[in-house]
């Protein structure tokens, strides 16, 4: 019974969202139901409150970019314009535009492109302008948007369900994107 109850809700997140969840039906039935709800909870982490949605979105985007350049970044491109995130707000973050992100958006693509480069200082400098403009629960909502954007496509190419870089949409209109430089380590 479990099991049919979220089967009835990916199939509303995905006529919702336009997305193919096949991934999730995968955890569902090969993870099992408390697999696929312990999983929905650590994904809801990465949707505070405490910075402005611009902010939320850049370090969520950033995070899935460095993972994927379809599906799933398209979808959280979606879920931050339903969020009221401006278009070309997103435009700009896609894009890696500072200017046309704005300057919010702009302080949280900085911060997350240097804690994926493992850029200390200029992590430590963007943390503490965060932590001065919005408090120290911003740092966390961010800290979370960009770990939970990162895990979507991670366990989406895990199970095998990870496609190709596809076309992104913003507002109807497509959007030319800027991938990442892979992380050394």
């Amino acid at each position: 019974m479990l099991k049919t109850l979220l089967r009835r809700r990916i199939d509303g997140f995905e006529k919702t969202w336009n997305y193919g969840a096949g991934y999730m039906r995968d955890l569902l039935d090969k993870g099992g139901p408390w697999t696929f709800i312990r999983f929905g909870l650590v994904a809801s982490l990465g949707h505070g409150k405490a910075a402005p949605a611009e902010a939320r979105a850049a370090a969520g985007i950033v995070g899935t970019l460095a993972g994927d350049c379809g599906p799933c970044t398209q979808i959280s491109v979606d879920m931050a314009t339903a969020g009221g995130v401006r278009p070309e707000v997103l435009r700009g973050i896609l894009a890696g535009d500072r200017l046309a992100m704005g300057e919010a958006a702009a302080l949280a693509y900085d911060f997350a492109r240097a804690v994926l480069d493992r850029n200390l200082m200029d992590a430590d400098e963007c943390r503490a302008e965060i932590a001065r403009r919005w408090g120290e629960a911003a740092v966390v909502d961010l800290a979370l948007a960009l770990t939970t954007g990162q895990m979507y496509p991670t366990v989406k190419y895990a199970l095998g369900h990870g496609r190709a870089c596809t076309r992104l949409v913003v507002a109807g209109v497509s959007a030319p994107f800027r991938l990442s430089e892979p992380v050394a380590v």
